[in-house]
């Protein structure tokens, strides 16, 4: 048999391989080590290679603690099993309930194209607009159905600007086209019904020479390619400016309240004076880049002209404008959801956001966390009504007696909610759980003791760059479920404060931008087969060097002033002495061991 047929037979079954081989090429794990950490490392090793590889899928990997930490003797299952849903689950529950009844009602639409037909229809604008709307919806709502939402519009506007796509490939590729061609050339996008007006490229194919329509249309392609590759981009960075935007800014929560459970600097209001900036400030690098990148930056930004692209961009305007107009006026329901979103926001953001006294402080200290403010608020939708309460209802015996219908019903709910990801969360807690207590995460600590001369501002640059580059192969959430036990011990051992390293590696994990299967949303806008890998890579690569050098800036600038990072904080001490006391025990074992 030849060893291509042999080759292609094993890639069929090559899940089922990894599967079955994976614990036995792992088992020295368990004999090599002292053995409550290697047994330890043994289970984090193997889910690690699961969430890479997705041998199983990511939910049914984070369930194997539930069965292999009690079997193996590192953590009892009454301490596994309540990992599964801790009050951060909570809070990552009521950001997604939220976020369905916003999508249920539409005003994520209305959000996006108002916020289009505010900057304008010029490209560099436009790709502007595209991404601080899919920021700012990300931020509430999950990257990818901000995505998949924004995408269809994106290209609606495009097609307005520029005609149909496929035509516009095959003048980018042509020298002549005659007019019938262009007139007549068949779309392959049914994503939105367009004007009948002639577009810019008819326009150019009837008046100008060959080679100003081949110029033409290869600027006209550039475009296209940036609205598309911003969409996703702007998506992923949102999501780090809230707790509740992705999973690994809650994994960083979970793991805090885990390993130094006296640490309160981190919560909703904190994490977005500090995220909100940053995300801004990348935003701003990323626009700068991709329109440069893209042809969206030149003198039509400061100067209007009137020729024929001022003319498709009066046509895209209109196109905007039209769509918005079709929505209507604000609804009862959609300014009920407008106002409990706002609420739901001004509440997390000012429970105690640190820098000013917040409202919790007319409640028991300690008792009222951010899982109980939005948990309280997503319970309203559901009895909330959609329609305008009337009272001559109830006088008017002609009046209609249909049952009237909430905000949000739970059947929505719970088919909007990615319950894996919920999985995914206390597969993480539980995993970092045992770390602590198995002693595993000190043992690592003590191996990365040689780090220690690396400064503290270098190694915020090199642990972001690792974790932004490890993610683009591998789960956002995954990435950081392995790594953070591992950086907080790091941290403990060269004393610096663990959140001046917790923090950019969490934020660097949702900074996959290089390949299309590295996040969701990059599949997704790849997916649309205008997008080819040297594309993404090429645009994405200078986004991770301009995601690092803006974490790293955050860092040391006004995240050293709101969590001072300069200090070894009190709150990590205890958590040192356990290591320290971990480690005496095991010198003291090996040296008994030695005597003997």
């Amino acid at each position: 048999m030849k060893i291509s047929v042999v080759s292609k037979k094993l890639w069929c079954v090559h899940k089922q391989l990894v599967v079955l081989l994976t614990p036995l090429v792992f088992l020295p794990l368990l004999f090599t080590l002292p053995e409550k950490e290697g047994k330890c490392l043994y289970v984090v090793v193997l889910m690690a290679t699961f969430w890479c590889t997705e041998a199983l899928p990511l939910a049914v990997t984070a369930m194997l603690p539930v069965c292999l930490f009690p079997t193996l003797g590192i953590l009892p299952s009454k301490k596994v099993c309540p990992q599964y849903f801790l009050e951060t689950n909570f809070l990552f529950l009521s950001g997604l309930v939220m976020a369905s009844s916003i999508e249920e009602w539409g005003l994520h639409r209305r959000i996006a194209l108002k916020v289009l037909s505010i900057v304008g229809v010029k490209p560099a604008w436009l790709i502007l607009g595209m991404m601080l709307t899919s920021s700012f919806l990300s931020m509430w709502l999950s990257n990818t159905a901000t995505t998949a939402m924004m995408l269809p519009i994106a290209n609606a506007i495009l097609e307005s600007l520029f005609g149909d796509l496929e035509t516009l490939k095959q003048k980018c590729k042509c020298t002549e086209d005659t007019e019938n061609d262009i007139i007549n050339g068949q779309s392959t996008l049914k994503l939105h019904s367009l004007p009948s007006v002639p577009t810019e490229k008819q326009i150019l194919s009837i008046d100008g020479t060959a080679e100003e329509i081949r110029s033409e249309s290869q600027y006209q392609l550039k475009v296209w390619k940036g609205f598309l590759i911003c969409i996703p981009y702007a998506a992923s960075i949102g999501g780090t400016a809230t707790l509740t935007g992705t999973a690994p800014n809650l994994i960083l929560i979970g793991q805090l309240k885990s390993y130094f459970p006296d640490c309160d600097l981190i919560n909703f209001g904190s994490w977005f004076a500090f995220a909100f900036p940053l995300m801004l400030l990348f935003l701003f690098l990323g626009w700068i880049w991709i329109a440069f990148l893209y042809g969206g930056l030149n003198t039509r930004l400061c100067f209007k002209k009137n020729d024929r692209r001022a003319q498709a961009e009066a046509r895209a305007k209109a196109l905007i404008e039209e769509d918005y107009r079709k929505l209507g006026p604000i609804n009862f329901a959609e300014g009920a959801i407008s106002f409990f979103f706002i609420l739901f926001a001004v509440l997390l953001f000012t429970r105690d956001p640190k820098f000013v006294t917040g409202w919790s402080v007319f409640f028991k200290k300690g008792y009222v966390s951010d899982a109980v403010t939005g948990v309280i608020i997503v319970s309203i939708l559901f009895f909330f009504p959609s329609q305008k309460p009337s009272l001559s209802w109830w006088f008017d015996p002609q009046a209609s007696n249909t049952p009237y219908v909430p905000l949000l019903s739970w059947k929505k709910a719970q088919d909007s909610v990615p319950w894996n990801i919920i999985l995914l969360l206390g597969g993480g807690f539980a995993m970092a759980k045992a770390c602590e207590e198995s002693g595993l995460a000190s043992w690592i600590g003590g191996h990365l003791q040689p780090l220690a001369e690396v400064p503290p501002a270098a190694a915020v640059m090199l642990i972001t760059a690792f974790l932004a580059c490890f993610t683009e192969f591998a789960s956002n959430t995954a990435t950081i479920i392995i790594f953070l036990p591992v950086i907080a011990e790091l941290a403990i051992r060269v004393s610096v404060n663990p959140l001046y390293f917790m923090i950019p590696a969490t934020v660097g994990c949702s900074y996959a931008f290089m390949l299309p299967v590295s996040t969701p949303p990059n599949s997704i806008a790849f997916a649309s087969g205008h997008l080819m890998v040297k594309d993404m890579v090429k645009t994405g690569f200078v986004m991770n060097i301009l995601g690092i050098l803006s974490v790293s800036l955050a860092m040391n600038t006004w995240g050293v002033a709101m969590f001072n990072l300069n200090a070894y904080p009190e709150w990590a001490h205890p958590i040192n002495k356990t290591a320290l006391v971990t480690e005496v025990h095991l010198s003291s074992v090996q040296s008994l061991n030695a005597t003997l």
